[in-house]
């Protein structure tokens, strides 16, 4: 950005991304009609009144950057000369909104030559807001107030606090499972949308493997926070999760992990 990644950054993105947390539960709080994209993932008017309020405050922000929105990809030019860009999934966990379970997300990142360097995760219901950026930490802000967070570091012995996802299961996990078994034992739980990887930045869980498809925003944000918080996202080769090339909307499989011993590839 013209004038860097700071504070002042970070809590207008944080703004914008509770301005649309208002708007999708207005909707959250009535009846609402469903509908489907060409790839059968659902759509509601709080996805749509979402992505509006996102991507008219961040065209008032300077630099004025390219925004990859999911609910506009066609419209996303690419990144600018420098790799930067906004990432956004104005409503993660769509299929969490509709079964009204609470676990979905507004999800705002900025992105410099493939990495995540600022992220913002609002969860309306809960009224819970994670953010990270460059230098400036990871927090979590909640009734109670703003608070650093930061991964846990799993030690020899301990349970693994495993998460996975509520809504898309992975044929592949329970062998996946079963080798983290054989260093210590697993304990499971199923979260939806972005906030599997906010509970590791927190450290109120260890793991995460993804053995399945994801978009590049449905991770962006929170892959932010957790950078942040002293975690990662690295993909089954051991690299990290890049988001550099936005031809490629869908990310590999990848493990979101806190800090531990083992060597993750091996898996």
């Amino acid at each position: 950005m013209g004038r860097g990644i700071n504070t002042q950054l970070l809590q207008q993105v944080a703004a914008i991304a509770r301005e649309a947390g208002e708007a999708i539960m207005q909707v959250y709080a009535r009846e609402f009609a469903v509908s489907y994209k060409v790839d059968d993932s659902p759509l509601t008017e709080a996805d749509r009144a979402a992505h509006r309020i996102i991507v008219a405050r961040l065209a008032l922000l300077e630099p004025r950057l390219p925004i990859l929105s999911e609910e506009d990809v066609e419209g996303f030019p690419g990144a600018d000369g420098q790799g930067r860009y906004w990432l956004v999934d104005p409503l993660d966990g769509t299929k969490e909104f509709i079964k009204r379970n609470g676990d979905f997300s507004v999800n705002i990142a900025l992105i410099e030559r493939g990495v995540p360097v600022l992220g913002v995760v609002y969860a309306p219901v809960a009224n819970i807001l994670w953010q990270g950026a460059r230098g400036l930490g990871a927090q979590r802000i909640d009734g109670e107030g703003e608070r650093t967070i930061q991964v846990r570091e799993h030690q020899p012995g301990q349970p693994w606090r495993l998460l996975r996802s509520r809504s898309h299961p992975s044929p592949g996990m329970q062998e996946w499972i079963e080798k983290l078994e054989q260093h210590d034992p697993v304990e499971l739980e199923s979260v939806g949308s972005s906030l599997k990887f906010c509970r590791i930045a927190e450290g109120s869980a260890d793991i995460y493997p993804r053995l399945g498809p994801t978009s590049l925003w449905d991770t962006a944000a929170a892959h932010a926070v957790l950078i942040e918080a002293g975690g990662a996202v690295i993909r089954f080769d051991g690299e990290p999760l890049s988001y550099a090339d936005t031809d490629q909307l869908l990310n590999p499989w990848f493990i979101a992990c806190g800090r531990g011993e083992l060597d993750w590839t091996v898996f």
